[in-house]
């Protein structure tokens, strides 16, 4: 029951960028590459989408960041023909960590080093008249597994409706190297920190249970098809659920005739 890939996905997202720069005024795009495959897909989408000498690539790298992720940054780069800058961030992080409490927990302080890489991003597409896009992905950003107003703070999501798996076979077909494909899903928010470890299960399993709610199947018909426990869904039905919050804009109490984030179409 896995989502397979629109064969027109690469086509479709290259135009909704172009229509998207075009419709801003801007003289291109801003993206925080970070090594792995969600943001090389969507750097690579731009270059395809309106050429490689308006995309900028930050790197925002801190002490925890391996090397390994710098090389691959710069090979692709380098192979696509993209601008790139290297911003370490530790000296905000850690200007802000002497600020706030219980900023030693590794939760709030990965956190903290999104929301910077946010500020950093938001700050060059304003010095270079850009719009920042942003890299998260379906399976991101259906369970929340994202940063509110960090790596959730950009001006579009070329890949928002993308499972983590359809992004790794766009990535295989519009050349994105294998290395940074294969690579294990990390924010790099600490030491040993991987993305399904912290959400319990794969990539592969989360689409499956994820693509049975956007059919609208009942818990025990994913279940039936999965093979997953029922239990497993149920989790994460309640991720889901609970971060409905992080996917929209701020609501507003209901006041006049057309509200703005409730029922004032644009």
């Amino acid at each position: 029951m896995r989502p397979a890939l629109p064969e027109y996905a690469d086509k479709a997202i290259n135009e909704f960028i172009r229509q998207k720069v075009e419709e801003s005024s801007a003289a291109g795009v801003v993206i925080g590459l970070s090594g792995g495959i969600d943001s090389a897909v969507t750097a690579k989408l731009c270059c395809d989408a309106i050429g490689a000498d308006k995309v900028l690539c930050l790197f925002l790298p801190t002490k925890l960041t391996p090397k390994q992720d710098s090389n691959d940054v710069e090979e692709l780069c380098e192979r696509f023909g993209m601008d790139l800058e290297v911003v370490p961030i530790d000296v905000v992080v850690e200007a802000f960590a002497k600020l706030l409490p219980d900023a030693s927990d590794r939760r709030l302080k990965g956190n903290l080093m999104a929301r910077c890489r946010m500020a950093v991003l938001m700050h060059h597409a304003k010095l270079m008249n850009r719009i920042v896009m942003g890299t998260s992905n379906k399976s991101e950003l259906l369970v929340g597994y994202f940063t509110k107003f960090g790596d959730g703070g950009a001006d579009f999501m070329p890949i928002g409706d993308l499972y983590k798996t359809q992004v790794r076979q766009l990535g295989e077909l519009i050349g994105v190297p294998e290395r940074i494909v294969a690579k294990v899903p990390t924010a790099g928010l600490w030491k040993g920190q991987t993305d399904e470890g912290e959400l319990g299960l794969s990539y592969e399993d989360l689409d499956e249970i994820l693509y049975g709610f956007e059919l609208n199947l009942p818990e025990e018909e994913i279940a039936k098809r999965t093979g997953l426990d029922l239990a497993q869904i149920d989790r994460v039905w309640r991720m889901h659920r609970e971060s409905v919050h992080k996917r929209k804009m701020p609501l507003v109490p209901k006041l006049g005739v057309r509200t703005v984030g409730l029922d004032w179409r644009e």
